[in-house]
């Protein structure tokens, strides 16, 4: 673990960036990769990312945000301010983790907002880049609209059954917020095959405990906004609100993605701007591009790694059957495509898919679906009943 003294400027103090470089020092550009958030650390949570990253011979960097984990304090232990967040000053911060390490090209692998900031990397210092992965590409603060379209689609307008039991339980007064969070995440998670079975129990009156505990898992209530050194959401997400749109204002129709930061929108600036046009900034991206797009993605749609794909000149786009973010659900997948980009063969990728999908799924999330679905069972069993190895 490494630290780097940043020095204090406009209204940020002194604080000592921390970073990680692990794996085998080759010619190679190293990979940089950047988990989602704002507010995941990158130091602790990806240990095990990073060994199986070295046994495939990846020299990888990873940089804990200001305002988080190792790097959320200034020099005298107290919190970096609010003022100290914002886009440009993170990758000012990767600029010179890379000036540190006598890095002058690298290999960016970020991820939803990681995937900005990798990005947005790309759009100030283009001569540093070797290539980009961009997994679960998020470009837009105006992208909502197709946020709204996936959820809406899959659970309000659709002709199925678990759409009609999604409109029942909103009938019925669930809170709407919660019941857009869980659905989203169950499905992200588990496709209809598991969000079906956990909603058709909640209509009936069953699964109570699996529903709660999907609860806990997918909104962002403020009893849950930090966990420290993995989640710490409270200062690096006034970037979030400020630069990308968190506290966007919902439409008045059913399932409005706007109303999952909606209880929190009091405790953060208001939206001022985006720092780049990553629209426009996409077409002037040379270098080989990797787009991982998850067929069950409804927090970055397919539709934005397409976009992307389409205006980027050197752009291979890669689906896979995942929901949000490979990195925390099945980064073996992105693994495996960071290794072909790194050898140039990425643009096989396309005709690899099934291959991705068959790979172990060791993420962060990965277990989540086999443990909600056996509660789910639990709760449709009476006691009596239940099997022996229960």
């Amino acid at each position: 673990m490494n630290r780097l003294r940043r020095p204090s400027g406009g209204d940020c103090p002194e604080f000592d960036l921390t970073y990680v470089r692990t794996g085998p020092r080759t010619s190679s550009p190293p990979l940089v990769v950047i988990p989602g958030g704002p507010g995941l650390a990158s130091v602790v949570p990806y240990i095990g990312f990073r060994r199986r990253a070295a046994r495939l011979g990846h020299d990888v960097i990873m940089i804990e945000h200001r305002g988080v984990g190792r790097s959320r304090t200034d020099i005298h232990s107290r919190d970096l301010p609010p003022s100290a967040m914002w886009i440009s000053e993170v990758v000012d911060d990767i600029a010179a983790v890379l000036d540190h390490e006598s890095v002058e090209t690298a290999l960016f692998v970020g991820s939803s907002y990681g995937s900005y900031l990798a990005a947005t990397f790309g759009a100030r210092h283009s001569g540093r880049v070797a290539g980009m992965l961009l997994d679960s590409a998020l470009q837009s603060a105006e992208d909502g609209d197709l946020e709204r379209h996936a959820v809406r689609s899959l659970f309000w307008e659709a002709d199925t059954a678990l759409a009609a039991d999604v409109r029942q339980l909103y009938r019925d007064g669930v809170d709407e917020r919660i019941l857009l969070d869980v659905v989203r995440a169950a499905y992200e998670l588990g496709g209809a095959e598991l969000t079906a079975p956990l909603v058709r129990a909640r209509v009936g009156g069953r699964g109570t405990l699996a529903w709660r505990l999907m609860e806990a898992y997918a909104t962002r209530g403020e009893s849950l906004m930090s966990v420290p050194g993995v989640y710490e959401f409270e200062l690096a997400g006034v970037i979030g609100f400020r630069e990308l749109g968190y506290g966007g204002r919902p439409d008045g129709l059913p399932l409005d993605p706007a109303l999952t930061y909606a209880p929190l929108a009091r405790r953060f600036p208001n939206f001022v701007a985006e720092p780049t046009d990553l629209h426009r900034a996409a077409a002037k991206f040379d270098w080989p591009m990797v787009l991982l797009s998850g067929s069950r993605d409804l927090r970055t749609p397919p539709a934005i790694a397409e976009r992307v794909a389409a205006a980027a000149p050197d752009a291979t786009l890669v689906r896979i059957t995942n929901g949000h973010s490979a990195l925390e659900s099945h980064p073996e997948a992105l693994l495996v495509a960071a290794s072909a980009l790194a050898s140039g063969s990425h643009d096989l990728l396309p005709s690899r898919e099934n291959d991705l999908d068959r790979l172990p799924r060791r993420g962060l999330a990965a277990r989540v679906p086999d443990h909600l679905a056996a509660l789910v069972r639990l709760g449709q069993i009476s006691p009596g009943r239940l099997p022996p190895n229960w």
